[in-house]
């Protein structure tokens, strides 16, 4: 049994849902298919979902939403239509919803309607059964799966039928509808493919795998034969958005591989994506590189003398909202890296004085501007000698390292430099490294 997800692009019209169709009845193993809502047509267009969430916030200002959400359903209805659907099923639909939204539902209710419209458009399209994914899958209060999760769909599903599963979405224990984070139907692909023990996840996008360096940096960056799920999760963390990093734990249990496609060139191999792999032939699998970091330094004298001095340093971040992802510790300071958009406007310029304040420091200081740069590979730790030399060639490029992170991970290493140096950073590490 193989499960497959279509992303939005894949679904954003009547031709990309009838090229979705041809991929499916090309395998009679394809039984499963997992559909997000769908997305953009073209630069100018609005996806499905964020036109749900603007209908959302106009209902809670008590502004009329209507006008806006006749647009989604002119957008259905027309897919239908062109499919040959009947749209009966659908216009109640989204008149159920229309309803709910003036009634006040949560927004994870009404962002996870574009993926169960669509889901039923499409099921009425194949003629494949619909399951909701509000009825099966459990997503606790931290955001993790439960457990029953896995019995619950194995015995919803037929191994002798055909089914069609929103993703996105599931529900909480009190039986109400919750949200993953975007791009969360990765997620849900990878809940069904374990459920079922799938012999292989497909996940359709709009490229024909993952690439060593983002295409729009590296205009011919090649792409990924084969990498394993710790590579993935290493490169997702850091830009990479091809796949879900929290989507890796559910197959990784169960050993089930990915192999991410490409809708529109359906001939191309793609990228597998294993548990190991050997990576003699190829060490590194990859660069990427995120922006939007915030660097906090913190320093005093005879800092870590006080006991517990960085565990409460760090509960009062957490207090503001500021997560680090990546920290360093030295005698007398600390240094933190973290996205900005962690904080909320105007609290960026008054964490440094409130730590200040709370903890007497001799100096502390916040700043934004900077991007974390990634080498990643199974062979990395074999090839540190080789990276190392990669600062002289960032220095040749007038890339200024303000700090660098290696031996935290065995597949990776962090490069921190300047958010204007981003693009160049990736570039002279690919050519390096990778080339």
């Amino acid at each position: 049994m193989i499960v497959c997800k279509f992303g939005g692009t894949s679904l954003c019209d009547a031709s990309q849902i009838k090229k979705v169709s041809s991929i499916l009845n090309s395998d009679s193993r394809r039984s499963i298919v997992i559909v997000s809502a769908p997305g953009k047509r073209d630069k100018t267009d609005t996806k499905v979902t964020d036109m749900l969430y603007n209908c959302h916030s106009l209902a809670q200002r008590a502004i009329p939403f209507l006008k806006q959400f006749d647009e989604i359903t002119f957008r259905f209805t027309s897919i239908a239509k062109e499919l040959g659907v009947h749209t009966d099923k659908i216009e109640e639909a989204l008149n159920d919803i229309a309803f709910h939204i003036e009634q006040g539902v949560t927004a994870d209710y009404v962002a996870s309607r574009g993926e169960f419209l669509n889901a039923l458009l499409i099921s009425e399209f194949l003629g494949w059964e619909l399951l909701d994914a509000a009825q099966l899958i459990v997503i606790n209060e931290d955001g993790s799966i439960d457990e029953n999760t896995y019995h619950t769909i194995a015995m919803a599903i037929d191994p002798d039928k055909k089914y069609v599963f929103p993703g996105f979405y599931g529900s909480t224990k009190e039986g109400e509808i919750k949200t993953f984070s975007r791009g969360g139907s990765d997620i849900t692909g990878s809940i069904v493919a374990r459920s079922v023990g799938a012999e292989l996840y497909e996940n359709w996008t709009d490229v024909s795998g993952i690439f060593m360096a983002d295409p729009r940096i590296i205009s011919d960056a090649k792409v990924i034969d084969s990498i394993s799920y710790r590579e993935v999760r290493e490169l997702a963390a850091v830009g990479f958005n091809v796949f879900h990093e929290e989507a890796i734990a559910p197959v990784r249990q169960a050993s089930i591989p990915i192999r991410v496609k490409n809708t529109n060139r359906p001939e191309d191999q793609g990228t597998v994506i294993v548990p190991s792999r050997d990576a003699s032939q190829n060490p590194l699998a990859g660069v990427t590189v995120k922006t939007g970091y915030c660097r906090l330094s913190v320093e005093k004298l005879m800092l870590f003398k006080q006991k517990g001095i960085r565990e409460r340093l760090e509960n009062t971040l957490h207090t503001m909202g500021v997560f680090p992802e990546l920290s360093a510790f030295n005698i007398d300071s600390i240094i933190w890296f973290f996205p900005s958009s962690q904080v909320a406007n105007g609290l960026l310029e008054s964490i440094a004085s409130l730590l200040n304040k709370e903890f007497a420091l001799d100096d502390a200081v916040c700043e934004t501007g900077f991007a974390l740069a990634a080498v990643v590979g199974e062979g990395f730790g074999k090839n540190i000698k080789k990276i190392s030399h990669v600062y002289t060639a960032l220095q040749q490029h007038s890339i200024h390292v303000v700090f660098s992170s290696f031996g935290i991970s065995k597949t990776a290493g962090i490069f921190v430099v300047s958010e204007s140096q981003a693009h160049d950073t990736v570039k002279v590490l690919y050519e390096d490294l990778l080339r």
